[in-house]
């Protein structure tokens, strides 16, 4: 890395916190598999003055999918299921009201037909999770499965997380911990955090220009900080975030642990679908449980097609790149509208590319 470069980085990751871009922040930047800045800085919590530590969590929100999707890029590679295999195939109460046909690369791609969550699965029922699992059965797509893609923001996680546990016989938090975080050294990121953990999250705060300050009360919970919501319910420091994405970058194997093989990783990370998203109203290129060349990971005039991650909403993304040996991770506590949001996060991780120049 670029040494003026990385003191660029510092300098603008200080910078939008001075510029009330949001009270806090962290950035991970891995290269090649070697952490080379971790930055933190700013306020937790505006209210009691609490300062971000080299300790403080943040909600991921969406940023917690390619960990969820983990874990089926586990099971595929272990030969427990096929892109192409129904859901019903492994969950067979999942046969109702039109979603006989949803496959489980509809589901990963965001092709399944269901992306609005039912109105009845308020936040305080996230932690019953039969009740989800009953809540999917149920639900009657708005699309004919793989027809259209419509990012499905809640119900990508229950889907999967029950696959998980319909497949592998294990509740999604405890495979995560034990088939990803757990053996990478990974200590600070979860789906369900330990009650314990709860005084190191960050609180989050409604930006001037924020559209969604109902989203902002609701995960300031500490209720949903424990409950196990494998699409956006995850708890991370940036460190832990980029630890993952550093695994992914390097082709499945970090510090001589391997999680997958480079095959797998190449499969998960090319196209595997494409065009208008009709729940977010723009173009994006899927691949399984991950957005490529998502805007907030560059410039959108230099974005390589071939940097693969997701972007958590209002506040977050979290990237790697196979070619230029990057893995980032960047978290605010401050909620924006993306008109606002796009722009700062591209900014970092533009100038993170830029380093390496």
């Amino acid at each position: 890395m670029n040494p003026r470069g990385l003191e660029r980085v510092r300098e603008l990751f200080f910078e939008q916190i001075e510029n009330g871009l949001h009270p806090g922040a962290a950035l991970a930047v891995y290269r090649y598999g070697i952490l080379v800045l971790d930055l933190y800085g700013g306020l937790a919590d505006k209210d009691t003055g609490r300062e971000v530590d080299e300790n403080t969590m943040f909600v991921l929100y969406s940023s917690t999918k390619p960990v969820t999707a983990c874990c089926l890029h586990i099971l595929w590679e272990r030969g427990k299921l096929d892109w192409d295999d129904r859901v019903a195939y492994h969950w067979p109460e999942f046969a109702q009201s039109g979603k006989e046909d949803v496959t489980i690369a509809q589901v990963l791609t965001h092709r399944g037909g269901f992306p609005d969550s039912p109105s009845h699965m308020t936040w305080d029922r996230w932690s019953d999770w039969d009740a989800a699992v009953k809540a999917m059965e149920e639900l009657r797509p708005d699309y004919p499965p793989g027809r259209v893609i419509a990012y499905h923001p809640r119900n990508f996680g229950w889907v999967c997380g029950e696959l998980v546990r319909r497949i592998d016989g294990r509740p999604i938090n405890r495979f995560v911990r034990e088939e990803i975080t757990r053996p990478l050294g990974i200590n600070d990121l979860y789906i369900g955090l330990p009650e314990w953990m709860l005084p190191r999250v960050s609180k989050l705060h409604a930006m001037e220009d924020c559209d969604r300050r109902s989203q902002v009360d609701l995960y300031n919970h500490p209720e949903v900080h424990r409950t196990v919501q494998p699409s956006g319910g995850g708890i991370s420091t940036a460190r832990g975030l980029a630890r993952f994405f550093a695994m992914m970058q390097l082709g499945g194997t970090l510090d001589g642990v391997t999680i997958m093989t480079e095959k797998t990783v190449a499969e998960v990370t090319a196209a595997h679908s494409e065009g208008i998203d009709h729940s977010l109203n723009r173009r994006v290129i899927r691949g399984m449980g991950l957005s490529l060349a998502d805007p907030r990971s560059g410039d959108a005039d230099k974005l390589d097609p071939r940097t693969f991650g997701h972007a958590g909403s209002g506040t977050s993304v979290g990237w790697a790149n196979p070619d230029n040996g990057l893995a980032v991770a960047y978290i605010t506590n401050g909620f924006r509208a993306e008109i606002s949001n796009t722009p700062r996060l591209a900014a970092i991780s533009q100038a993170v590319v830029d380093a390496c120049e």
